[in-house]
């Protein structure tokens, strides 16, 4: 299994966790956990996807969900699982 991690932050709105969902499953990505907040009105998510069955490469999908970040005012980044693991063990 390719794990990678997908963060979402901006300001809350209606319909963020719908679009990126959306991609997500138009696109072959499973989504394995998935953990949201909203403090003061910006909105923050993290999620785990099973990157295996995607229908595009990394770097596509980074592309078009930074796009999409940006036609909904958010942020969306994608990270390898051992890169984000590499990141974060200090």
């Amino acid at each position: 299994m390719k794990k990678t991690i997908i963060t979402v932050v901006g300001k809350d709105s209606v319909g963020i966790i719908a679009r990126v969902c959306s991609y997500l499953a138009d696109n072959g990505l499973n989504i394995l956990d998935i953990s949201q907040t909203i403090v003061d009105g910006f909105f923050n998510m993290m999620m785990i996807v099973d990157f295996t069955s995607a229908e595009k490469g990394f770097s596509v999908v980074s592309e078009e969900l930074e796009e999409l970040g940006q036609g909904i005012g958010c942020v969306i980044r994608l990270q390898r699982e051992e890169i984000f693991d590499k990141m974060h063990r200090l």
